[in-house]
């Protein structure tokens, strides 16, 4: 059995015959003091844009689809910036995840955020640009402390 963390933040035991092989890609995006995070709409937490690397798609191209389909905005991949083992349990549909996560920083290209309703996730809803002095590790679904770290560093590309 695997210990996971669920959608809500519960800790779920699965079999590990039942876990997900993920791959996936984030956007670290920041303009004017601003990072661009999307809500959960399950667990009600930010989180970065991003999400699922189809098998034979290249990181960026996915990284691209997701932040256009969960933000409405194109992004240029400047650098690579982390990588995160997960176990995940995503609640609604009763699905464990073994996560590979993989953070990159982004440039946006624009800034026309999708109006809520246009947001084509499942889980992701209301692309904000969010003042980042204002953020807390608590803040966000997983991986919070990591997160802010990007968000609040100038150096992370080198």
């Amino acid at each position: 059995m695997i210990e996971c963390t669920s959608i809500y933040g519960n800790k779920v035991r699965i079999s590990k015959s039942k876990l997900i092989l993920r791959p996936s890609a984030y956007a670290v995006i920041v303009n004017d003091g601003k990072a661009l995070l999307i809500r959960s709409r399950h667990g009600g937490k930010y989180y970065l844009p991003g999400g699922g690397v189809d098998t034979g798609e290249r990181i960026a191209v996915a990284l691209k689809r997701e932040v256009k389909e969960e933000t409405g905005i194109e992004i240029d991949v400047v650098c690579f910036a982390h990588f995160q083992e997960d176990f995940f349990y995503y609640d609604p549909l009763d699905e464990g995840y073994h996560g590979l996560l993989f953070y990159y920083i982004c440039k946006p290209r624009t800034f026309h955020l999708l109006d809520d309703r246009e947001v084509d996730d499942e889980d992701a809803e209301k692309p904000r640009w969010i003042d980042i002095e204002g953020l807390y590790a608590q803040d966000f679904q997983n991986h919070g402390e990591v997160i802010l770290g990007f968000l609040q560093s100038q150096s992370v590309c080198g």
